[in-house]
């Protein structure tokens, strides 16, 4: 029962935050298109006239870490049987790191910097979770090579991005390497609705 209820919690979290960025992104003061292209995901969040539905991805952000940090907690830390201190840290800052991407917005002189450390902690400690969990389950099947490439993708995709921050396309590389948490997220909903 329990693996059935965080299964559910990881496709509710995944899904919620794929609709609503979508529906943020199609309020947003650009095309659709552009918006996914050419502006970042932060961007959505920011309570200004170009993002009126700034509220709605912030619930996302604050959806998915909980999502993430109540499932892995209550069952899926059951799967884990090596690095499970490492495990623990590591969906914590991922947690808390999108959190306060949701709470800190990016744009503000003032606060920019919290929003950004935000940002790393979600982002770069969740793909090297990714990379973690599959290395510490007790077998090494399609699941968990699954995660280790999406990992792997999630962790490329973040250095190219952190290293082009100036760049127009760097929207795009911020999403891939955000997305391979979601997609985890979702696949690993089904994955423990199938265990049990």
């Amino acid at each position: 029962m329990k693996s059935k209820f965080a299964g559910i919690v990881f496709i509710i979290g995944s899904l919620y935050y794929m609709i609503a960025e979508y529906v943020s992104a199609f309020a947003y003061n650009d095309s659709l298109i552009n918006t996914y292209l050419f502006h970042t995901i932060s961007e959505l969040g920011i309570p200004n006239i170009n993002s009126p539905l700034f509220f709605l991805m912030n619930s996302a952000f604050i959806i998915i870490g909980l999502s993430l940090l109540f499932a892995n907690y209550y069952k899926f830390k059951e799967f884990i049987v090596k690095n499970i201190t490492v495990f623990y840290i590591l969906t914590a800052i991922t947690s808390i790191g999108v959190i306060i991407v949701a709470l800190i917005h990016a744009g503000n002189p003032l606060t920019e910097g919290y929003h950004s450390l935000g940002a790393i902690m979600a982002i770069l400690g969740g793909n090297i979770l990714l990379a973690i969990i599959s290395r510490s389950m007790d077998k090494f099947d399609i699941y968990q090579k699954i995660t280790l490439i999406l990992g792997i993708i999630g962790l490329i995709a973040f250095w190219v991005m952190f290293f082009n921050i100036r760049s127009v396309y760097m929207p795009i590389f911020e999403r891939l390497s955000v997305y391979t948490l979601i997609l985890w997220s979702f696949i690993t909903g089904i994955y423990l609705l199938k265990e049990f």
